[in-house]
């Protein structure tokens, strides 16, 4: 079975809710919106009604700073809702901590806990707004919008590929099919990066799996390269004096090192 709970900060309390305000009429300009409340939702299976009931006031909540709820507050007009969940595969910090915390105070087998972060917003907010606030809000990279039904299995099956598509042509491609490969394929890599990938495959005189191009596209990036932090700072205009002040040490202190011949860097 799964049990559903609601859990959402007393008004004196709520200060996300009222950062995101100010972010959605300041860094957004969305002036409609009069007010921010967020409810947490917890959906969680594999546990007995008592230790759920025990887990309410000590994993899932604070008693004195929450509210609980086991029904959604019905919406009044004109207030917007909408719900945001982690994507499948992606890590939810706080789905798995409530399902440590869960497994310590029961002392028995780790349940399973699904997390989604429910925003009601009030104010005159038009159609158009409301799609800018969601587009805002839900960073599509690692969430998406969910929906409020509720939840018959936490349980996630998958269907696992009885083959792995190869991609045929691929070590034949041209410049010009390569460009609008990694248009296709949404690729983080760019050309020149996908060309290197083609001349490796080329020497193993085979074509790459969609797998293989997956996996090295995800670790292609800069971030993951670490070589962001190594772009080559040409020159730095500071306007705060206090700020070209301490720019200026810095520069002292490269020649105190003996570096004033490397590069800087980010």
């Amino acid at each position: 079975m799964v049990y559903r709970v609601y859990v959402e900060k007393k008004k004196l309390f709520a200060v996300e809710g009222g950062a995101v305000l100010d972010d959605l009429n300041t860094a957004l300009g969305v002036k409609s919106v009069t007010n921010v409340r967020i409810i947490n939702r917890y959906d969680v299976e594999g546990i007995s009604e008592d230790n759920f009931k025990k887990a309410l006031p000590t994993v899932f909540s604070e008693p004195p700073v929450d509210d609980v709820y086991f029904a959604l507050p019905e919406a009044k007009a004109p207030e917007r809702v909408f719900a945001v969940e982690f994507l499948p595969g992606q890590f939810d910090q706080r789905a798995d901590s409530a399902a440590q915390c869960i497994q310590m105070l029961c002392k028995g087998d780790r349940p399973d806990v699904k997390y989604a972060k429910i925003y009601v917003l009030s104010g005159k907010i038009s159609d158009e707004e409301f799609a800018k606030i969601k587009h805002y809000l839900i960073n599509a990279v690692e969430a998406r919008e969910c929906g409020f039904e509720e939840k018959k299995t936490l349980k996630v099956s998958y269907t696992v590929p009885t083959e792995v598509e190869t991609l045929d042509g691929f070590i034949g491609k041209s410049d010009a099919e390569l460009a609008d490969f990694v248009v296709k394929y949404g690729l983080a890599m760019d050309n020149d990066d996908l060309k290197f990938c083609q001349n490796y495959f080329k020497s193993e005189r085979r074509d790459p799996t969609i797998t293989e191009i997956r996996m090295i596209d995800t670790y292609w990036s800069d971030h993951c390269r670490h070589t962001t932090f190594g772009t080559i700072i040409d020159s730095a205009d500071i306007k705060p004096s206090y700020i070209a002040d301490t720019y200026n040490k810095y520069q002292l202190h490269r020649i105190d090192l003996g570096r004033q011949n490397k590069p800087i860097c980010l």
